[in-house]
């Protein structure tokens, strides 16, 4: 494939369409490390607090999903703890290994990370609708007083970043080189 300059058209050299598979893999390694970086606060910091009868309570992802099993909500306590805090680690993890990966990972396993990513995206994105309807649930009446926390805050910018780096990572890259070799 013959890449050519976006000013003038003129033809570039080969290595330069390298050059640039290694610019979108640095920055697609850099959003998720970000997002890495972040996610510990993401979890423990409060996402929300609740007021209720006077009892107040700060809620974390991770001290969320904990109580939801202690109370004995085992399907949602189980479906927080794995699209918001599994599933996300998980993709952003495969991702890193599919753009750096090239050394440990020959092309075949780092198309089976893609898919990976992929399928961790969609199942990952489950996770803002449940905090959208435990909103919902918990604006019912007016005895209750919800507020967000920093958490949400930290919790969003992950999953921007994790998008970002989705967005950012060509996979069509896998297949062109797995067609060179």
């Amino acid at each position: 494939m013959a890449y050519r300059c976006g000013r003038c058209g003129e033809r570039l050299p080969q290595g330069a369409g390298g050059d640039r598979a290694r610019a979108v893999s640095t920055r697609v390694a850099a959003l998720c490390l970000t997002a890495l970086g972040l996610f510990p606060a993401a979890v423990l910091l409060p996402v929300f607090h609740v007021e209720q009868f006077g009892r107040s309570v700060d809620a974390s992802l991770w001290s969320g999903s904990l109580g939801l099993l202690d109370r004995g909500e085992v399907f949602v306590g189980l479906l927080v703890l794995v699209c918001s805090l599994c599933l996300p680690v998980l993709k952003l993890s495969a991702l890193l290994l599919v753009t750096g990966g090239r050394r440990w990972l020959d092309a075949r396993h780092r198309r089976l990370g893609w898919r990976l990513v992929e399928w961790t995206g969609r199942w990952g994105m489950l996770d803002v609708l449940l905090v959208a309807v435990l909103v919902a649930w918990m604006k019912m009446g007016d005895l209750v007083d919800f507020r967000v926390g920093p958490g949400l805050v930290v919790f969003a910018s992950v999953v921007l970043l994790s998008l970002a780096a989705s967005a950012q990572y060509d996979p069509h890259a896998l297949w062109d080189e797995a067609d060179s070799a």
